[in-house]
This record gives structure tokens, C-alpha cells and sequence, in this order.
């Protein structure tokens, strides 16, 4: 395509993008599904582009994106909201994964011939949420705080127990044996010390951002301090995305640390200003609206038997996600916040990565493995798209209500508008109620 051509494409996704921001407001329609369907369109199905066209770059900004949107999602989150939700988000997390690993398996094992052991690593490897899709819906339906918080950390732990689980069961398919004690040690060290990394990181970062501040074009140095954290914890080998959260937890509430700060240093801890806030929300934008316009593009639409294992298991997946939310998530929650809950299980860029480690390691069914793994993602946001309207437009969402009864009341309504996503980084944001 022409150069030309290509700035004015790219030009005419960005005002797509506002405007179908602008009708979810009318139509409850999430913008993560009509951009992820362009995808779709321009790729799988017209062949206009492909991911190939992106090079290395492809991988590269999807994790930019995820980086980004983990770390403005964690800004958010206060210490006590954060207390209140990790003990729900736990047993959510090892529901959901286990579920969702049995699911995805038995579907493998019976309906794509796959080996036991095979069906298990496609069942971890799909077991997690997806934070990239997440975050950005449960800012657009104005999902609670601390639902909220319950869910972004559901992503951040979910694909920490996908990476450990199905990276050990690929060697245990090639080497023949599994040892469950490293893997339990293993995943223990991953979120510790990833946790950590990003806690002492922000913490420093705080103690820098006033200098650095008196330098010209900063705006986006906390982003690029972000970025060396996520790459030194990646290399070392833990989790970059709990290190991404973990930072902008600690970032976002480092006012609460000011004192024990002070017995260390003189100097004063800051956190990120209104116009730094705005800047990064302008920058995620963009950036979500590129990212699922590559994941339409990059899903596989070449097989039609994997097409229908995928809607069989995306069905038997969300089925049983209710289940989950009724089992795992803390009762307290209002019934409409669990309901939401209970539709969101998208499956994203960590699957999308993990599905090409069987095809590299020469795991024998490694390409039915990666291509069943990309219908899962295509169904599985589709339906979180889908149920989430279903549930504000049809008589589904009393039902829902109806199955969470045991969960808290749902508060009366204030008469404020919340902040779109498209605005939500100019320090406007508003208390989820």
C-alpha cells in the first residue's frame, strides 16, 4: 500500500475509534468488539493485511499496549480496595483457571483428538483472563471499585498460573515427568519477587519524578522508566505484567507512604500529575485502539472444525464462569458488579504468546494446539462483548441478578456521568460506585 495510503488509514481507524466510543453510550455496544471485527474484516477475511506485515514489531506493541494498560489500571486501585478484594481474588483465580483448564481440555480430548497431556497444556495456556480486554471494558460499564480491582488482578495472577502451568507441562511432555513441587515454588517466587521489583520500583521513581520534571519533554518518562522495569523482569525471568501492576499500585498511592518514606530520605515522593495522567490516557487510546485491530487480524479463520470447537468451548466457558464468581469472588460484591463478572473471561495476548511455545518446541500437535488457541480468543471476547450487551438490553441481566441474589444490593444510582475511556487519563476520573 501506498505511504499515503497508509497515514490516511491510519487517520480514519482513529476517528472509527471515537466514534464507535461515543456508541457504546448509545447502544451498550463495547468498542473492543467493533474494533476487533475491522480486524477480522481487513485481515482474515479481505486480506488486506496481515501480522507478518508487522514484523517483530507486532509482538512488540501488543506488549507496550498490555504494559500500559496494566500500570493505568493499578494507578487506580487504592490500598484498601486492594486489601479488601486480593482474598476473593485468590480463590476467583484458582476457580476460574481450574475450571477453565478442565473445560478446555475435555473439549480437546474428545472433540480434537488431542492426547491427555496435550488437551492440558491448551486448557493452562487458556486458563487465565485477559487484563488488555478487561480493563478497558470495566471502565466503559463502570464496574465498581472494588469488582474492579478483583478482576485486574484476576488477569495479572491468571496469566502468571497460565505462563508456570503450561510452560512446565510442555516439558513434561518432552522429558516425560512433571514436578509439582518446583512448579508450586516456582509460581510462589514469580509473584513475590515480581511484586516486589515493582513496589521498590515505584518507590524510587517517586523519589526521581520532581527532578526529572525540570527537564524538557517528560511527559512520557514514566512510561519509559515503566518499560525498564517490565524488560529487566522479563529478562530475569518473573512476571513483567504483575511488576507493571505492582508499580502502578504503589505509584498511584504513594501519598499513603509519604511518611515512611521520609525516615529514609528528605526527599519528597510524588506521584503522577493531572497532565501526565492525561497525556497517558490519550496515549492508551491509541494504542488499545491499534492493539485489537491487530488481534482481529492476527486470529486464524482457516479451518472451519476449529471454529466450531471454538464456540463449543467458549459456550462451556462461560457457562461455567458463573460458577466461579458464585464460588470465588467475596459476596459483598453488588449483585450487577457480579454479573459483569460473570461475563468477562476474554482471552488475549498471554494465550496468543503461549500458543506459539509448543509450535517452537516441536511439541507433537503444537499447530492444532495454536490454532485452537486463536479461536478461543476470537469467541471468547466476542461472547464477553455479547453477554455484557445482552445483559443491559434483554431480560438476561435479571437473570443474572437473579443467580447472584446471595451477593450485596446494588446501590442506588447517582444522576453524574462517568468518564469515557477516551477521557478517563485527564484526571477526571470519578469514583465507580
Amino acid at each position: 500500500m501506498h505511504v499515503g495510503g497508509v497515514i490516511a488509514a491510519v487517520g480514519a481507524l482513529i476517528f472509527l475509534a471515537h466514534f464507535f466510543s461515543a456508541l457504546f453510550g448509545r447502544t451498550r455496544i463495547p468498542d473492543v468488539l467493533l474494533l476487533t471485527l475491522l480486524g477480522l474484516i481487513i485481515g482474515p477475511a479481505l486480506h488486506l493485511i496481515t501480522p507478518a506485515s508487522f514484523g517483530q514489531v507486532g509482538p512488540v506493541f501488543t506488549a507496550i499496549t498490555l504494559v500500559l494498560l496494566l500500570f493505568e489500571g493499578g494507578l487506580d486501585m487504592h490500598f484498601d480496595v486492594l486489601r479488601r478484594s486480593l482474598r476473593g481474588t485468590v480463590s476467583l483465580t484458582l476457580v476460574n483457571f481450574g475450571l477453565t483448564l478442565a473445560i478446555v481440555g475435555g473439549c480437546a480430548l474428545y472433540l480434537g483428538h488431542l492426547t491427555i497431556l496435550q488437551s492440558a497444556i491448551l486448557g493452562a495456556i487458556v486458563g487465565g483472563t485477559s487484563p488488555a480486554v478487561i480493563i478497558p471494558l470495566t471502565l466503559q460499564l463502570g464496574v465498581g471499585r472494588h469488582a474492579s480491582a478483583t478482576l485486574f488482578l484476576e488477569s495479572a495472577l491468571s496469566d502468571v498460573l497460565s505462563i508456570i502451568v503450561s510452560l512446565a507441562l510442555v516439558d513434561a511432555a518432552l522429558i516425560g515427568t512433571v514436578h509439582v513441587g518446583n512448579l508450586f515454588f516456582s509460581l510462589l517466587a514469580t509473584l513475590i519477587l515480581s511484586t516486589v521489583f515493582g513496589v521498590v520500583s515505584a518507590l524510587a521513581w517517586s523519589l526521581l519524578i520532581n527532578r526529572v520534571r525540570n527537564l524538557k519533554h517528560t511527559a512520557f518518562t514514566t512510561a519509559a522508566f515503566l518499560f525498564l522495569v517490565y524488560g529487566l523482569v522479563d529478562y530475569l525471568g518473573f512476571s513483567g505484567p504483575v511488576a507493571a501492576l505492582s508499580f502502578g499500585v504503589a505509584l498511584g498511592n504513594i501519598k499513603l507512604m509519604d511518611g515512611s518514606l521520609r525516615l529514609f530520605t528528605m526527599a519528597e515522593p510524588m506521584g503522577l500529575n493531572p497532565g501526565e495522567r492525561s497525556f497517558l490516557g490519550e496515549v492508551l487510546f491509541l494504542l488499545r485502539t491499534f492493539f485489537f485491530v491487530y488481534v482481529g487480524l492476527s486470529i486464524e479463520l482457516t479451518n472451519r472444525h476449529w471454529l466450531v470447537w471454538g464456540v463449543i468451548a467458549t459456550v462451556l466457558i462461560y457457562l461455567a464462569r458463573p460458577a466461579a464468581v458464585l464460588v470465588g469472588a467475596d459476596h459483598s460484591l453488588p449483585r450487577t458488579d457480579a454479573s459483569r463478572m460473570a461475563a468477562l473471561a476474554p482471552k488475549g495476548l498471554a494465550a496468543a504468546a503461549l500458543a506459539s511455545i509448543p509450535v517452537q518446541r516441536g511439541l507433537p500437535g503444537g499447530a492444532l494446539i495454536q490454532s485452537l488457541v486463536y479461536a478461543l480468543i476470537l469467541f471468547t471476547i466476542v461472547f464477553a462483548t455479547l453477554l455484557v450487551f445482552f445483559q443491559d438490553k434483554t431480560a438476561l441481566g435479571r437473570f443474572y441478578r437473579w443467580a447472584f441474589r446471595g451477593f450485596g444490593e446494588d446501590p442506588s444510582p447517582v444522576p453524574r456521568a462517568r468518564p469515557t475511556v477516551a477521557t478517563r487519563g485527564a484526571g477526571e476520573l470519578e469514583e465507580s460506585v
